[in-house]
């Protein structure tokens, strides 16, 4: 509001400099401007505009891995993410936005200059309370907005020229219906205005208190406040000191429990559910009874957001009044329980996911986990940080394994496990399950002298300690690690032995049917097709009677490789085909890349040339996100490799050269809709017919937009973030959308998603 001339001199700015910063004070309005700003560059950026949150971020090691997160980038292999990022930037044009970064100035410092130097056509807009100090940086003051003069009475309808007055004057009315800026009271609110200095944040506080003060008491509330003394703190600019004392006053105004609330929440570093402040934030000053209501004052105080997420409702804090809170923590000496309880929180979260992923509740899973990964990234922190909770941290990183490797996280997980065994080297159950998790994801990620030396002391404490479920676990990795490794005839007897120690052990989850799946795949590369297809089909049923689909569809990939040696092409099709559902529903990069190959190899086979090289060029992008492609291994390879040259030799260099091209320039939704033939993005004809959509899709494209990402399990907020728009217009989509289909929720908004043509992720 109010920023037009701000933001085209932002513009300007960006059109000059290859780095501009907004400073200014929290609540300024630095994000608002960055999106305002952003939102009207797309045409100058064919490569996209790029919004990176980092205020929930802890950890300066993440920050160029939470960057490829925002961009979309699979990248999970184990190299450092600034050299993939920058690889990933080098021949493009786009404006990524890194938003709130004065926490992590350094690590954001950092990544910056190495990007610059690597990408020539990349702009970076930063916000931040401080500069980054970099060279050739351009810094833009987020100033308040504009007031009248002190003492110069406004003319009738004078407020309307001053943003800081209509700002107030809608949030007012937002919250008092029928409240209006008349010329009788338009120098009043002006002079409210004036007292917060005009900072947006500080303005909207204030406004909500009229639901309980007149306008008169709302100023001369204002004016006794920031006449207290002490109000205003030596050193520092005086608007960081308004703000304080704003956002004290508006603490002040709040009763006991609401207090008690708003600092505990501050230790969530994404949203929360309900759930979530009843286990952390409950207790001593603030009943468990009472929690529902005082949720809801903090709403009605506009000091929490309430989201809406299909049928469940989240909160968060604006970040200014989380760092507020954080400080009243702090003071009150509640910080390490209350973290402490936080964690609790997470790790139980984390242990019933756990358990419940082999089950029917696997997609729910991801969609939970995926929406809570920022406060699992602060518990994780908290973990391995505070004395005496390393050995919780190894097991809240255990825990996670499927998040990590089912759902394409490898890079992420690595980070976490490796500084949780960093820390934790006595030996024990919590490390030698961190050891063959690790072990996996290190495999997948194609570091395999890393992954055998985790394997072999896992395996090695097993036999010392007598640890039968460590040993279990230890010998089928170590067998999988020797499948990718071509070492089939060592492999077998390594995974018939885990097959045989779990039953033993009554063990049985999705890890467990996989190595059956995984002797499948001996059993393929022996030449046995009759045993891999029994073993395939025994993961299936033991799989489909518990609602499991995750590692059913690796079955569905190798009963794929075994019709497609029998020369079954239909089926094989139809098995790669519903492998790749599956594991696009729960982004498993390693999943969508083998289903991707089969299918590639079954067009070959079916001399359907063009779309076998535009789906090995679908794949080429993804391997490299993933770790080795096809593991190194010549007997995944070997299928590869005669489908390139066959390929190639039916097109001929260029066309095969064009069609290959063609499938590596897709992003990842439009790899998979390709390869399922759902609203296929290329010229070339698709290999599978389009299911069509069961009614004709009324969207605009940015409907359409939304409604992919609905089907992804985003939140509003999510949604407004990924597009660079605000909540509001997130949340008039959503409803149009809602409207236009008929439909009364976002799962059957996500249900239709997948299956319409049209949509396609942005």
């Amino acid at each position: 509001m109010g920023r037009k001339r701000e933001v085209a001199e932002v513009k300007h700015l960006l059109a000059e400099a290859r780095l501009v910063t907004l400073t200014g004070v929290g609540g300024a309005g630095k994000t608002r401007l960055a999106v305002q700003t952003a939102a009207g560059l797309s045409r100058a950026f064919p490569d996209g505009v790029w919004l990176v949150e980092l205020a929930g971020l802890e950890d300066p090691a993440l920050v160029a891995h939470t960057v490829l997160e925002a961009l979309g980038v699979p990248d999970e292999t184990g190299r450092p993410s600034a050299s993939v990022l920058a690889g990933h930037l080098r021949d493009r044009r786009l404006l990524v936005i890194l938003d709130n970064c004065e926490h992590l100035l350094d690590g954001c410092a950092a990544l910056a200059h190495d990007l610059l130097r690597a990408a020539p056509g990349l702009r970076l807009l930063a916000t931040s309370r401080e500069r980054l100090a970099l060279a050739g940086e351009h810094l833009w003051p987020v100033s308040p907005l504009p007031l009248p003069d002190p003492g110069c009475p406004l003319p009738g309808g004078g407020w309307l020229r001053y943003p800081a007055l209509t700002l107030f004057a809608e949030r007012a009315a937002a919250v008092v219906p029928g409240f209006a800026v008349t010329a009788e009271n338009q120098d009043r609110v002006a002079e409210v205005c004036r007292l917060l200095a005009g900072i947006p944040l500080a303005i909207e506080l204030a406004a909500v208190r009229l639901r309980v003060l007149t306008l008169a008491e709302l100023e001369a509330g204002l004016g006794d406040c920031f006449r207290l003394p002490g109000t205003a703190k030596r050193g520092g600019e005086a608007r960081h000191q308004t703000l304080r004392a704003a956002i004290d006053w508006s603490f002040a105004l709040c009763d006991p429990a609401e207090r008690h609330l708003w600092a505990r929440a501050s230790v969530f570093a994404g949203g929360f559910d309900l759930t979530a402040a009843e286990r952390v934030c409950a207790g001593d000053g603030l009943p468990a009874g009472e929690l529902r209501d005082k949720l809801a004052g903090l709403v009605e105080k506009s000091v929490l957001v309430r989201e809406t997420d299909g049928d469940r409702q989240r909160f968060r804090l604006l970040e200014p009044l989380r760092q507020f809170g954080r400080d009243k923590l702090a003071g009150s000496g509640e910080t390490a329980e209350i973290r402490r309880r936080m964690r609790d929180h997470y790790l139980a979260l984390a242990v019933r996911s756990e358990r419940a992923w082999f089950g029917p509740e696997q997609a729910d899973i991801f969609r939970r986990t995926r929406r809570e990964h920022a406060n699992l990234r602060a518990a994780l922190d908290y973990s391995l940080t505070a004395p005496g909770e390393v050995e919780t941290g190894l097991r809240l990183a255990s825990a996670l394994w499927f998040y990590w490797v089912g759902c394409g996280v490898f890079g992420e997980g690595r980070h976490w496990l490796d500084r949780a065994l960093a820390l934790g080297t006595e030996p024990g159950e919590a490390r030698a399950k961190a050891l063959w998790v690790n072990g996996y994801v290190a495999m997948v990620q194609g570091d395999k002298a890393a992954a055998v030396a985790m394997l072999e002391e896992c395996h090695a404490y097993a036999l010392r300690a007598g640890d039968d479920v460590a040993l279990a676990y230890a010998t089928h990795r170590l067998g999988c690690n020797l499948l990718a490794g071509d070492d089939i005839g060592d492999a077998k007897p390594l995974l018939e032995d885990a097959r045989a120690r779990y039953r033993r052990l009554g063990e049985l989850n999705s890890i467990v049917l996989l190595a059956g799946v995984e002797l499948a795949v001996t059993s393929v590369f022996l030449g046995d097709l009759d045993r891999a297809g029994e073993l395939c089909e025994e993961a299936c049923a033991t799989g489909a009677a518990h609602g499991e689909q995750w590692a059913c569809a690796y079955a569905g990939f190798v009963q794929a490789l075994v019709a497609l040696r029998r020369g079954e092409l239909d089926r094989a099709a139809a098995r790669g085909r519903h492998c790749l559902r599956v594991k696009g529903t729960f982004h498993d990069l390693l999943g969508i890349v083998l289903a991707i190959e089969v299918l590639a190899w079954t067009e070959a086979a079916r001399e359907r040339w063009e779309p076998a090289a535009t789906l090995l060029g679908c794949a080429q992008p993804i391997w490299a996100g993933v770790g080795f492609p096809l593991f190194g291994s010549r007997h995944f390879g070997a299928p590869h490799g005669e489908c390139v040259t066959r390929t190639r030799r039916a097109l001929g260099d260029g066309p095969y050269e064009a069609a290959f091209r063609r499938g590596a320039e897709f992003g990842l939704p439009e790899a998979i809709a390709y390869a399922l033939g759902d609203g296929c993005p290329s010229p070339f004809p698709s290999p599978f017919p389009a299911p069509e959509p069961e009614r004709p899709t009324p969207l605009t494209d940015r409907e359409a937009q939304v409604a992919a990402l609905i089907a992804e399990g985003r939140t509003n907020q999510e949604i407004a973030d990924r597009l660079v728009i605000s909540r509001r217009t997130a949340e008039g989509h959503v409803n149009r959308i809602l409207r236009k289909l008929g439909f009364d929720s976002r799962a059957q908004v996500a249900a239709w998603a997948a299956r319409a043509s049209r949509v396609r992720s942005p």
